[in-house]
């Protein structure tokens, strides 16, 4: 009986010293952690290649806003050269628009409105039209007879839009 004992004992040890694998606990073969590693770095990969295409778009879409102001910048330094040559040409007498200097002048301001009309800039129609704060700025309030109130009377320097935004607004006179 004593060796019954015994050999019960060392049996129970053994079976301590080795538990049997649980059926949830899975060997993962080495074979199959590198392709879960790989599908890992691949996915990682193709996270940062989309994040650095959408980071490209994006500063395209920042340089051409920065190139659009720019051009907004020059177009605004350029219309006051316009103002005076629009200034001369109201002013110059009859007889003096036949001088081929004068002409010289003309093509000069005619030039100016081809580039500014090429960089997308529009004149702004403001003569009889209701007075709008978007695209007027009001210079001076006045009466006038058969004129309804709020109405552009007269346009003292042109306004300009640029891409359908406003470039610079017209100075004009308002009817009370």
């Amino acid at each position: 009986m004593n060796e019954d004992k015994k050999e019960d004992k060392n049996e129970e040890k053994k079976e301590e010293k080795s538990p049997a694998p649980e059926p949830s606990e899975e060997k993962i073969s080495p074979l199959e952690e590198c392709q879960k590693q790989r599908d890992e770095y691949l996915a990682g990969w193709q996270r940062a290649r989309a994040d650095l295409l959408n980071y490209k778009k994006e500063e395209m879409e920042r340089f051409e806003q920065v190139l659009r102001y720019a051009g907004e910048e020059f177009v605004l330094k350029i219309l006051p050269l316009l103002d005076n040559f629009n200034l001369i040409e109201s002013k110059l007498p009859e007889d003096l628009k036949k001088d081929d200097n004068v002409k010289g002048i003309i093509r000069l301001k005619n030039q100016i409105e081809d580039f500014l009309r090429a960089q997308g800039v529009e004149e702004m129609e403001t003569a009889g039209k209701k007075f709008d704060p978007n695209f007027h700025e009001a210079t001076e309030m006045v009466e006038a007879q058969g004129a309804e109130s709020g109405t552009v009377l007269e346009e003292i320097q042109k306004g300009y839009m640029i891409n359908n935004g406003v470039l610079r607004p017209a100075k004009v006179k308002v009817v009370k």
